[in-house]
Protein backbone atom coordinates (compact mmCIF):
# COMPACT_ATOMS: atom_id res chain seq x y z
CA UNK A 1 0.00 0.00 0.00
CA UNK A 2 1.47 3.40 -1.18
CA UNK A 3 2.14 5.48 1.94
CA UNK A 4 -0.52 8.76 2.34
CA UNK A 5 1.29 11.95 1.71
CA UNK A 6 -0.15 15.61 0.70
CA UNK A 7 -0.34 16.15 -2.36
CA UNK A 8 1.62 18.91 -4.63
CA UNK A 9 0.76 20.29 -7.85
CA UNK A 10 4.41 20.56 -10.37
CA UNK A 11 2.86 22.52 -13.14
CA UNK A 12 0.40 19.80 -14.35
CA UNK A 13 1.71 17.13 -12.44
CA UNK A 14 0.65 16.41 -9.56
CA UNK A 15 3.38 14.71 -7.11
CA UNK A 16 1.75 12.64 -3.83
CA UNK A 17 -1.48 12.11 -2.62
CA UNK A 18 -2.00 8.96 -4.44
CA UNK A 19 -0.65 9.80 -7.99
CA UNK A 20 1.68 7.64 -9.74
CA UNK A 21 4.90 7.54 -8.98
CA UNK A 22 6.67 10.18 -11.76
CA UNK A 23 10.11 9.78 -13.21
CA UNK A 24 12.56 12.70 -13.60
CA UNK A 25 16.09 13.54 -14.95
CA UNK A 26 18.58 16.60 -15.09
CA UNK A 27 20.03 18.08 -17.92
CA UNK A 28 23.25 18.01 -18.30
CA UNK A 29 23.85 20.49 -21.43
CA UNK A 30 25.05 23.91 -20.48
CA UNK A 31 23.12 25.97 -18.50
CA UNK A 32 22.96 29.05 -20.85
CA UNK A 33 22.05 26.37 -23.86
CA UNK A 34 18.83 26.63 -24.86
CA UNK A 35 18.72 24.93 -27.78
CA UNK A 36 20.94 21.79 -26.35
CA UNK A 37 18.36 21.90 -23.19
CA UNK A 38 15.11 21.92 -25.12
CA UNK A 39 16.53 18.95 -27.42
CA UNK A 40 17.54 17.22 -24.40
CA UNK A 41 14.26 17.97 -22.58
CA UNK A 42 11.72 16.82 -24.88
CA UNK A 43 14.37 13.46 -25.90
CA UNK A 44 13.57 12.70 -22.70
CA UNK A 45 10.00 13.10 -23.03
CA UNK A 46 9.50 11.58 -25.40
CA UNK A 47 10.86 7.95 -23.19
CA UNK A 48 8.34 8.89 -20.87
CA UNK A 49 10.04 11.46 -18.80
CA UNK A 50 7.37 13.04 -15.91
CA UNK A 51 9.56 16.50 -14.59
CA UNK A 52 13.21 17.94 -15.94
CA UNK A 53 15.16 19.77 -13.99
CA UNK A 54 18.03 22.39 -15.15
CA UNK A 55 20.69 23.78 -12.87
CA UNK A 56 20.57 27.63 -12.57
CA UNK A 57 23.88 29.15 -11.25
CA UNK A 58 23.02 32.27 -12.33
CA UNK A 59 20.12 34.85 -13.03
CA UNK A 60 21.52 34.37 -17.08
CA UNK A 61 20.64 30.86 -16.67
CA UNK A 62 17.47 31.86 -14.97
CA UNK A 63 16.36 33.65 -18.25
CA UNK A 64 17.61 30.45 -20.32
CA UNK A 65 14.97 28.17 -18.16
CA UNK A 66 12.21 30.92 -19.06
CA UNK A 67 13.13 30.29 -22.93
CA UNK A 68 13.21 26.37 -22.10
CA UNK A 69 10.12 26.17 -20.75
CA UNK A 70 8.17 27.97 -23.65
CA UNK A 71 8.74 24.86 -25.87
CA UNK A 72 8.94 22.37 -23.04
CA UNK A 73 5.85 19.01 -22.89
CA UNK A 74 6.68 18.49 -19.32
CA UNK A 75 7.09 20.54 -16.06
CA UNK A 76 11.05 22.16 -15.70
CA UNK A 77 12.45 22.43 -11.98
CA UNK A 78 15.28 24.93 -11.44
CA UNK A 79 18.32 23.61 -9.20
CA UNK A 80 19.24 26.59 -6.82
CA UNK A 81 22.25 26.36 -4.91
CA UNK A 82 24.21 29.00 -2.51
CA UNK A 83 22.65 32.28 -4.54
CA UNK A 84 18.39 33.04 -3.29
CA UNK A 85 18.65 35.57 -6.09
CA UNK A 86 19.08 32.81 -8.69
CA UNK A 87 15.74 31.43 -7.24
CA UNK A 88 13.56 34.67 -7.30
CA UNK A 89 14.69 35.10 -10.86
CA UNK A 90 13.69 31.08 -12.05
CA UNK A 91 10.47 31.88 -10.40
CA UNK A 92 10.23 35.34 -12.14
CA UNK A 93 11.13 33.01 -15.19
CA UNK A 94 8.06 31.05 -15.03
CA UNK A 95 9.91 27.69 -13.31
CA UNK A 96 7.22 25.04 -12.24
CA UNK A 97 9.57 23.94 -9.15
CA UNK A 98 12.37 24.53 -7.36
CA UNK A 99 15.06 22.46 -5.86
CA UNK A 100 17.30 24.10 -3.29
CA UNK A 101 19.09 23.40 -0.33
CA UNK A 102 17.91 26.16 2.52
CA UNK A 103 20.97 25.80 4.15
CA UNK A 104 22.89 26.89 1.75
CA UNK A 105 21.60 29.37 0.64
CA UNK A 106 22.34 31.89 3.40
CA UNK A 107 19.99 33.83 6.36
CA UNK A 108 16.67 33.01 7.40
CA UNK A 109 15.50 36.14 5.63
CA UNK A 110 16.81 35.03 2.11
CA UNK A 111 14.89 32.03 3.04
CA UNK A 112 12.15 34.15 3.69
CA UNK A 113 12.50 36.11 0.44
CA UNK A 114 11.99 32.75 -1.54
CA UNK A 115 9.48 31.35 0.06
CA UNK A 116 7.32 34.15 -0.04
CA UNK A 117 7.73 34.36 -3.61
CA UNK A 118 7.58 30.60 -4.05
CA UNK A 119 3.92 30.78 -2.22
CA UNK A 120 2.78 34.27 -4.30
CA UNK A 121 3.62 32.12 -7.69
CA UNK A 122 2.15 28.52 -6.24
CA UNK A 123 5.57 26.91 -7.03
CA UNK A 124 6.87 23.92 -5.24
CA UNK A 125 9.69 23.64 -3.64
CA UNK A 126 12.26 19.88 -3.08
CA UNK A 127 14.42 20.21 -0.28
CA UNK A 128 17.19 18.40 -1.90
CA UNK A 129 19.84 17.23 1.28
CA UNK A 130 22.72 15.48 0.41
CA UNK A 131 26.14 14.21 3.10
CA UNK A 132 27.78 16.73 1.60
CA UNK A 133 25.64 19.77 2.28
CA UNK A 134 25.32 18.68 5.73
CA UNK A 135 24.87 22.21 7.96
CA UNK A 136 28.46 21.84 10.59
CA UNK A 137 26.57 20.65 13.76
CA UNK A 138 25.02 18.14 12.05
CA UNK A 139 28.49 17.15 10.27
CA UNK A 140 29.94 17.65 14.15
CA UNK A 141 27.61 14.86 15.40
CA UNK A 142 27.91 12.64 12.41
CA UNK A 143 31.42 12.78 12.59
CA UNK A 144 31.66 12.31 16.74
CA UNK A 145 30.02 9.34 16.05
CA UNK A 146 26.78 10.92 18.24
CA UNK A 147 24.72 10.48 15.23
CA UNK A 148 24.17 7.93 12.04
CA UNK A 149 24.20 8.98 8.33
CA UNK A 150 20.41 8.45 8.02
CA UNK A 151 19.76 10.40 11.37
CA UNK A 152 21.40 13.44 9.90
CA UNK A 153 20.17 13.51 7.18
CA UNK A 154 17.04 13.45 7.99
CA UNK A 155 17.19 16.15 11.07
CA UNK A 156 18.53 17.94 7.96
CA UNK A 157 15.74 17.97 6.10
CA UNK A 158 13.33 18.33 8.87
CA UNK A 159 14.91 21.49 9.94
CA UNK A 160 14.63 22.90 6.12
CA UNK A 161 11.18 21.85 6.23
CA UNK A 162 10.40 24.09 9.96
CA UNK A 163 12.10 26.73 8.32
CA UNK A 164 9.58 26.87 5.86
CA UNK A 165 6.98 26.00 7.37
CA UNK A 166 7.54 28.48 9.57
CA UNK A 167 6.86 31.17 6.63
CA UNK A 168 3.07 29.16 6.20
CA UNK A 169 4.59 27.14 2.91
CA UNK A 170 3.82 23.61 2.97
CA UNK A 171 4.04 22.88 -0.78
CA UNK A 172 7.12 20.84 -0.49
CA UNK A 173 8.93 17.68 -1.36
CA UNK A 174 11.36 16.11 0.49
CA UNK A 175 14.67 14.25 -0.92
CA UNK A 176 17.30 13.03 1.33
CA UNK A 177 19.92 10.93 -0.84
CA UNK A 178 23.17 8.81 0.33
CA UNK A 179 25.53 6.53 -1.79
CA UNK A 180 24.80 4.20 0.07
CA UNK A 181 22.32 1.71 -0.67
CA UNK A 182 21.57 0.23 2.79
CA UNK A 183 21.62 4.24 4.43
CA UNK A 184 19.47 5.42 1.38
CA UNK A 185 17.15 2.49 2.91
CA UNK A 186 16.74 3.45 6.01
CA UNK A 187 17.05 7.23 5.69
CA UNK A 188 13.22 7.34 3.69
CA UNK A 189 11.92 5.33 5.94
CA UNK A 190 12.98 7.19 8.84
CA UNK A 191 11.57 10.00 6.36
CA UNK A 192 8.54 8.40 6.03
CA UNK A 193 7.73 8.08 9.69
CA UNK A 194 8.46 11.44 10.29
CA UNK A 195 6.84 13.84 7.75
CA UNK A 196 4.07 13.76 5.48
CA UNK A 197 5.60 15.25 2.71
CA UNK A 198 6.08 13.41 -0.62
CA UNK A 199 9.46 12.15 -1.03
CA UNK A 200 11.75 12.04 -4.00
CA UNK A 201 13.69 9.10 -3.96
CA UNK A 202 16.68 7.84 -5.38
CA UNK A 203 20.41 7.11 -4.56
CA UNK A 204 22.66 10.41 -5.49
CA UNK A 205 26.50 9.87 -6.94
CA UNK A 206 25.22 6.03 -7.46
CA UNK A 207 27.83 5.50 -10.65
CA UNK A 208 28.45 4.47 -13.85
CA UNK A 209 25.52 3.22 -15.98
CA UNK A 210 25.78 -0.74 -14.70
CA UNK A 211 27.02 -0.29 -11.20
CA UNK A 212 24.78 3.19 -10.95
CA UNK A 213 21.44 1.28 -12.29
CA UNK A 214 21.66 -2.31 -10.23
CA UNK A 215 22.21 0.60 -6.73
CA UNK A 216 19.38 2.67 -8.20
CA UNK A 217 17.29 -0.99 -8.45
CA UNK A 218 17.96 -2.29 -5.15
CA UNK A 219 17.17 0.73 -3.36
CA UNK A 220 14.04 2.57 -5.23
CA UNK A 221 12.73 -1.32 -6.15
CA UNK A 222 12.65 -1.88 -2.09
CA UNK A 223 11.50 1.51 -1.54
CA UNK A 224 8.88 1.64 -3.85
CA UNK A 225 7.33 -2.12 -2.76
CA UNK A 226 7.49 -0.50 0.61
CA UNK A 227 4.78 1.92 -0.50
CA UNK A 228 7.57 4.44 -0.35
CA UNK A 229 8.42 7.07 -2.94
CA UNK A 230 6.39 9.59 -5.15
CA UNK A 231 9.00 10.42 -7.17
CA UNK A 232 11.94 9.25 -8.61
CA UNK A 233 15.27 9.99 -10.40
CA UNK A 234 17.83 7.37 -11.39
CA UNK A 235 21.71 9.54 -10.71
CA UNK A 236 23.76 7.81 -13.37
CA UNK A 237 27.08 8.98 -14.19
CA UNK A 238 25.64 9.09 -17.91
CA UNK A 239 22.95 10.56 -20.53
CA UNK A 240 19.74 11.85 -18.95
CA UNK A 241 18.18 9.58 -21.18
CA UNK A 242 19.60 6.59 -19.71
CA UNK A 243 18.31 7.80 -16.57
CA UNK A 244 14.92 8.03 -17.56
CA UNK A 245 15.01 4.62 -19.49
CA UNK A 246 16.24 2.59 -16.48
CA UNK A 247 13.69 4.58 -13.81
CA UNK A 248 10.76 4.06 -16.06
CA UNK A 249 11.59 -0.03 -16.41
CA UNK A 250 12.15 -0.17 -12.54
CA UNK A 251 8.34 1.19 -12.21
CA UNK A 252 7.39 -1.08 -14.94
CA UNK A 253 8.86 -3.89 -12.88
CA UNK A 254 6.65 -3.37 -9.78
CA UNK A 255 3.61 -3.06 -11.45
CA UNK A 256 3.71 1.08 -11.01
CA UNK A 257 3.42 2.11 -14.78
CA UNK A 258 2.04 0.04 -18.22
CA UNK A 259 4.21 -2.43 -19.71
CA UNK A 260 7.04 -1.20 -22.08
CA UNK A 261 7.91 -2.59 -25.48
CA UNK A 262 8.10 -6.38 -25.23
CA UNK A 263 11.12 -7.63 -27.17
CA UNK A 264 12.85 -10.65 -26.47
CA UNK A 265 16.54 -10.77 -27.32
CA UNK A 266 19.41 -12.67 -27.43
CA UNK A 267 22.88 -12.55 -25.41
CA UNK A 268 24.63 -12.97 -28.57
CA UNK A 269 27.09 -16.17 -28.59
CA UNK A 270 30.00 -16.77 -31.35
CA UNK A 271 27.68 -18.06 -33.35
CA UNK A 272 26.08 -14.23 -34.15
CA UNK A 273 27.17 -12.08 -37.34
CA UNK A 274 25.16 -9.10 -36.86
CA UNK A 275 25.54 -6.13 -34.63
CA UNK A 276 22.88 -7.51 -32.56
CA UNK A 277 23.15 -5.27 -29.43
CA UNK A 278 22.96 -2.28 -31.58
CA UNK A 279 20.20 -3.26 -33.82
CA UNK A 280 18.08 -4.06 -30.35
CA UNK A 281 18.68 -1.29 -29.02
CA UNK A 282 17.64 0.72 -31.71
CA UNK A 283 14.06 -1.11 -31.86
CA UNK A 284 13.49 -0.67 -28.02
CA UNK A 285 14.18 3.28 -28.22
CA UNK A 286 12.19 3.25 -31.53
CA UNK A 287 9.40 1.14 -29.72
CA UNK A 288 9.45 3.51 -26.60
CA UNK A 289 8.86 6.03 -29.08
CA UNK A 290 5.91 4.99 -29.83
CA UNK A 291 4.14 4.09 -26.81
CA UNK A 292 4.77 7.62 -25.56
CA UNK A 293 2.23 8.36 -28.36
CA UNK A 294 0.14 6.09 -27.41
CA UNK A 295 0.42 3.37 -30.43
CA UNK A 296 0.00 -0.05 -29.06
CA UNK A 297 2.87 -2.19 -29.23
CA UNK A 298 3.51 -5.57 -30.84
CA UNK A 299 5.82 -8.39 -29.57
CA UNK A 300 8.94 -7.88 -30.97
CA UNK A 301 11.97 -10.28 -31.15
CA UNK A 302 15.57 -9.68 -31.81
CA UNK A 303 17.48 -12.67 -32.08
CA UNK A 304 20.92 -13.06 -32.95
CA UNK A 305 21.34 -16.99 -35.14
CA UNK A 306 19.20 -19.63 -36.58
CA UNK A 307 19.13 -21.75 -33.72
CA UNK A 308 16.60 -19.94 -31.61
CA UNK A 309 15.22 -17.23 -33.92
CA UNK A 310 12.85 -19.09 -36.26
CA UNK A 311 11.27 -20.43 -33.37
CA UNK A 312 11.09 -17.04 -30.99
CA UNK A 313 9.86 -15.42 -34.72
CA UNK A 314 6.43 -17.72 -34.43
CA UNK A 315 5.61 -16.27 -31.04
CA UNK A 316 6.26 -12.61 -31.92
CA UNK A 317 4.41 -10.18 -33.93
CA UNK A 318 7.40 -8.90 -35.58
CA UNK A 319 10.75 -10.60 -35.43
CA UNK A 320 14.10 -10.04 -36.79
CA UNK A 321 16.45 -13.46 -36.86
CA UNK A 322 20.50 -12.77 -38.00
CA UNK A 323 22.29 -14.11 -40.67
CA UNK A 324 25.33 -13.33 -42.17
CA UNK A 325 25.70 -9.93 -41.58
CA UNK A 326 21.29 -9.55 -42.04
CA UNK A 327 18.30 -10.40 -40.60
CA UNK A 328 15.17 -12.53 -42.37
CA UNK A 329 12.34 -10.46 -41.17
CA UNK A 330 8.98 -12.58 -39.95
CA UNK A 331 5.64 -11.14 -39.67
CA UNK A 332 2.93 -13.17 -37.69
CA UNK A 333 5.73 -16.38 -38.04
CA UNK A 334 5.44 -15.88 -41.63
CA UNK A 335 9.13 -15.16 -43.46
CA UNK A 336 8.68 -11.97 -45.24
CA UNK A 337 12.06 -10.55 -46.64
CA UNK A 338 15.35 -10.10 -45.59
CA UNK A 339 17.30 -6.48 -44.67
CA UNK A 340 20.26 -5.23 -43.91
CA UNK A 341 21.17 -4.34 -40.80
CA UNK A 342 21.08 -0.32 -41.09
CA UNK A 343 17.35 -0.75 -41.97
CA UNK A 344 16.61 -3.30 -39.94
CA UNK A 345 15.15 -1.47 -36.84
CA UNK A 346 13.00 0.72 -39.62
CA UNK A 347 11.35 -1.83 -41.13
CA UNK A 348 10.60 -3.74 -37.65
CA UNK A 349 8.83 -0.17 -36.69
CA UNK A 350 7.48 -0.14 -40.40
CA UNK A 351 5.55 -3.92 -40.24
CA UNK A 352 4.40 -3.02 -36.24
CA UNK A 353 2.55 -0.04 -37.20
CA UNK A 354 0.84 -1.64 -40.39
CA UNK A 355 -0.58 -4.54 -37.90
CA UNK A 356 -2.30 -1.77 -35.72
Amino acid sequence: MRRTTRAIKVGSLTIGGGAPVSVQTMANAGPHDAAALVEQVRSCAALGCDVFRLTVPDVEAAKVLGEVKKSSPIPLVADIHFDYRCALAAIEAGTDALRLNPGNIGSRDRVQAVARAAKEKKIPIRIGVNLGSLEKPLREELDAGKIDVPEALVRSALGHLKLLEDEGFRDVVISAKASNVLETLATYRLLAERTDCPLHVGVTEAGTLIPGAIRNSVALGILLSEGIGDTIRVSLTAKPEKEVRVGMEILRALGLREPGPAITSCPTCGRTKVDLMHVASQVEIALETLAKDGVKLPRVAVMGCAVNGPGEAKGADVALCGGDGEFLLYVKGKQVCKVSEEDAAGKVIEYALSLR
